[in-house]
């Protein structure tokens, strides 16, 4: 059997590690100079869904798969890992997004989403589909008088990414995982093929099988490999929010709001942004600002992100934010929840902190082998890791021990750029979210 080395400790290494050492592939050593689930893995929303756009059924199938994995990972651990299910809520007072919210159901649903209902609440897979202001208040009054409709994803939630990648290692461990506090600084072939890697002390492991799972750093890795990564990273805050005026219902699902908007500053907020440089603040902001409850059923504290910048940057730490960040999260997600608004004369404690989403052109993850023989990488999560990493785990010690593989592999492998017809998936993916 191969020895292993796996460069990063995120989420993706942390599976990798365990499910290399549950397939009885070889021995593994983690490594990574920072302490595990740190760098990003502890910086999402830890939230997870099925519900993914086409067009093929490539993330459907790994996010079902990754789910079919977490809901039985919560069943042998006693539920460690705290794996909710309360949905995902894209809601909107838009007519023509709710049209398009509507088409996309029927496709993701036939990708194998699941069934779509019409205006009823239900526990099953699929999702709710709600067709005006009527139906969709009666199931989350909170929301604001003139949204028109929604969609409520119903296999979809939340976890906590610390306790699930603490369990994953503590099981790794006991199975002969080996970690070290250490960065790979170089990786050694011979004859095209893997046969070690040398680490910041000085010393060189021998391996057969060396992962890529560095996460945002996993370009520069790929390098040592020879190998060019199609990766780029977008710097992505989240903030955690006292909401002690209980405006966000403890039973809300995950919420996001589809629409465009403007924030509605007054005329001196306005002047003070706009001789502050902030005219990024004043026009139409994008969509998609979201948020859910965070805690047990008594904590006040509710996660918002809202990403209005996208901009490609080059990672580094600590990670710059932006000191206007919770005011404006709170005020774009105030259009979706009224009850918010009560925050507007002064703002309640708050916490902001976020990472990285390194993501490949279509939005895709990397797992697979990648350059010399015995190379391979598990990256390219764009904010998806913690949903996605049970089955990419698994997707990736099937790869290493060579065993039958899931449909959708070969589209998650970086070979598929080397497939004249992948353009066209590439086409027709846009940005590979929803």
């Amino acid at each position: 059997m191969p020895d292993i080395v796996i460069a990063g400790a995120g989420i993706a290494g942390v599976s990798a590690a365990f499910h290399l050492a549950r397939s009885g592939s070889g021995s593994v050593l983690l490594c990574d100079p920072r302490p595990a689930l740190t760098l990003t893995s502890d910086k999402s929303t830890e939230c997870y869904r099925n519900w993914w756009p086409g067009p093929d059924d490539t993330m459907v199938g790994l996010m079902n798969r990754s789910i079919d994995l977490l809901e039985t990972y919560a069943a042998e651990s006693n539920d460690f890992f705290h794996l909710s299910r309360r949905g995902y809520l894209y809601a909107t007072a838009e007519r023509s997004t709710l049209d398009r919210l509507t088409e996309d159901a029927a496709s993701i649903s036939a990708l194998g989403g699941g069934t779509v209902r019409f205006d009823e609440a239900s526990a099953e897979n699929g999702a709710d589909l709600y067709t005006s202001s009527e139906t969709i208040r009666g199931a989350f009054p909170f929301l604001t008088g003139d949204v028109v409709g929604g969609l409520h994803v119903r296999r979809a939630g939340w976890l906590s990414a610390q306790q699930l990648g603490s369990w994953w290692l503590d099981e790794a461990r006991s199975l002969g995982v080996r970690t070290a506090a250490l960065s790979v600084d170089h990786v050694a072939t011979a004859g095209g093929a893997i046969t070690g890697v040398g680490l910041s002390d000085g010393s060189v492991v021998p391996c057969d099988v060396f992962v890529n799972a560095a996460g945002p750093m996993a370009p520069a890795v790929g390098d040592m490999t020879g190998v060019s990564l199609p990766l780029s990273s977008e710097a992505h805050l989240k903030v955690a929010i006292k909401d002690w005026a209980a405006a966000v219902p403890r039973s809300a699902p995950m919420m996001i709001w589809c629409d465009s908007q403007t924030i509605d500053w007054d005329a001196g907020e306005r002047s003070a942004l706009g001789s502050e440089g902030r005219p990024d603040l004043l026009g139409s902001m994008p969509p998609f600002c979201h948020g859910r409850p965070e805690g047990p059923g008594d904590s006040p504290w509710v996660l918002a992100l809202w990403e209005y910048h996208k901009q490609v940057v080059e990672p580094r730490w600590p990670i710059p934010t932006d000191p206007l960040y919770a005011e404006v999260v709170l005020r774009g997600m105030s259009r979706m929840i009224p009850g918010l608004r009560v925050y507007r004369e002064a703002l309640p404690e708050s916490v902001i902190d976020g990472g990285y989403y390194t993501k490949t052109p279509e939005n895709r993850p990397l797992i697979g082998p990648s350059g010399p023989d015995g190379s391979f990488v598990i990256a390219g999560f764009s904010g998806f890791g913690i949903m996605a990493a049970a089955a990419a785990g698994e997707l990736l010690a099937g790869h290493v021990s060579r065993t039958t593989l899931p449909h959708y592999a070969p589209f998650l492998a970086p070979s598929r750029y080397e497939d004249p017809r992948y353009a066209a998936v590439m086409a027709a993916a846009g940005d590979g979210q929803l």
